[in-house]
């Protein structure tokens, strides 16, 4: 008698329930390395998964990304806004398809779903040069909180450096590279690494402390005790 050997097709899910949702959440969040990054997709994330869970239960493709798209423009967000939270559906769909959870059809669909045109450009705002001095000098220079504040201030507006840049940056950062203080090897956002100028009035900053000198103790730039 004989067998026929059939072989066991796996039918690949158009429909993601919450267990599904949450497991590619957590595949988005683990490979990225910023924990500002992983914060801003964690949101866009629950964000997604809150709208998507409150109608009758659609399948997750590219028609359903759509009308989230017009759905967050129906919000009057600003397009920077729109385009992250896209970004992090987009991710959250291709983790979903590499996990199996998902079609690699359905997959691709919603990672062509274009974000939405910034149209002009932000004037924004900025401190001048006196505004900034001002700010700097706050700090009182004879406690060890007001050296420790100045130090912090005087990189973020002679560097600038992001927080998290300056929360992980040390003294062996700080190289004299061509009679010019530098930072060197800083790892930024999305693990670059990138070297920054340092005005001399910045190191000297930074050099002054209740030791004298910060760099003799190696101790990163942010670590002085609050107070």
């Amino acid at each position: 008698m004989k067998h026929k050997n059939k072989k066991r097709q796996t039918r690949l899910k158009t429909k993601l329930g919450l267990p599904d949702l949450e497991h590619a959440k957590l595949a988005v969040i683990v490979s990225l390395r910023s924990f500002e990054s992983q914060r801003s997709y964690r949101h866009s994330i629950d964000e997604f998964v809150a709208w998507y869970c409150s109608a009758p239960r659609l399948s997750l493709n590219k028609t359903v990304v759509l009308r989230y798209r017009l759905h967050l423009e129906d919000r009057h967000l600003a397009a920077g806004t729109i385009n992250v939270r896209l970004a992090a559906v987009r991710r959250l769909a291709y983790e979903a398809a590499d996990s199996g959870l998902l079609s690699p059809d359905h997959a691709a669909g919603i990672r062509r779903v274009k974000g939405v045109k910034k149209l002009g450009c932000r004037l924004g705002n900025w401190l001048t040069a006196e505004q900034a001095r001002v700010l700097w000098q706050l700090p009182d220079p004879d406690t060890l909180k007001g050296k420790r504040d100045r130090a912090i201030l005087a990189v973020l507006l002679g560097c600038g450096l992001r927080r998290r840049e300056l929360t992980e940056l040390t003294n062996e950062h700080f190289q004299r590279r061509e009679d010019h203080w530098t930072i060197v090897d800083l790892i930024g956002k999305g693990g670059h690494v990138r070297t920054v100028p340092v005005p001399t009035w910045v190191k000297q900053t930074v050099a002054r402390n209740p030791n004298e000198h910060m760099a003799c103790h190696g101790c990163p730039v942010a670590s002085l005790p609050v107070g």
